[in-house]
């Protein structure tokens, strides 16, 4: 059974006009679906609505059984870290001089990073394969929700940048680079230092500065 979540996001139309659809076709699949369903809300269930001050998007959960754990980028704390977390960290180190010491990325949804996938399922082994399965409409409206107040959007590749549309105007921090995939992570992610611009932002807000590499879990370099 999968958790829907249940913190403010759960009266978005989605769960009524586009969810019974999808879980239909998800329930049909013979092949295995990541992550489990009780992580496939985790983004939403970690991070209420109002507790959003940052948004970072990806695409689509990692393909590799024991990767994908319901938040964007992230991995579970004894895995790997996929290459474009590896090109994250690297980003982040020499940004602010510091990076979590594994790929847990949870510890930023307790702070209002929602990392939200723009397609909440992938079949193991075939990247993309649910992109066109209508999650794009729950992350059309989140974005629509969080974005009636000023919010930082951290728009990785043309992919997460498409959906800008979708942002209410405001005193948003809108930040735009290439993804850190290792196909593009040198065509402009290395250098844009998105990490200490979100708390330069906040901070000149009067708001708390994210701890991104995590408190004590953090390697300082």
């Amino acid at each position: 059974m999968t958790d829907l979540p249940q913190n403010g996001w759960r009266d978005l139309a989605f769960f009524t006009a586009d969810w019974p659809r999808i879980q239909t076709v998800l329930a049909a699949e013979t092949r295995q679906i990541l992550p489990p369903a009780p992580q496939r809300f985790a983004a939403l269930n970690l991070t209420a609505p109002d507790d959003v001050r940052v948004v970072i998007l990806g695409q689509d959960p990692y393909p590799t059984p024991g990767d994908a754990m319901g938040l964007a980028f992230s991995v579970a704390r004894g895995q790997a870290l996929p290459r474009s977390l590896r090109n994250i960290y690297t980003e982040m180190r020499d940004d602010i001089g510091a990076a979590p010491v594994d790929g847990d990325l949870t510890h930023w949804a307790a702070q209002g990073v929602l990392l939200l996938n723009t397609a909440l399922s992938v079949p193991a082994g075939s990247a993309g394969g649910h992109a066109k399965l209508g999650w794009d409409r729950l992350t059309a409206e989140v974005i629509q929700r969080v974005s009636t107040r000023p919010t930082a959007f951290i728009l990785w590749g043309n992919h997460a940048q498409g959906y800008a549309q979708y942002i209410a105007p405001a005193d948003h921090l809108i930040i735009r680079s290439a993804h850190p995939s290792p196909l593009s992570a040198r065509r402009g992610f290395f250098g844009s230092r998105p990490f200490s611009q979100v708390n330069e932002w906040l901070q000149a807000r009067g708001n708390a500065r994210i701890c991104w590499q995590g408190n004590d879990r953090g390697l300082l370099l």
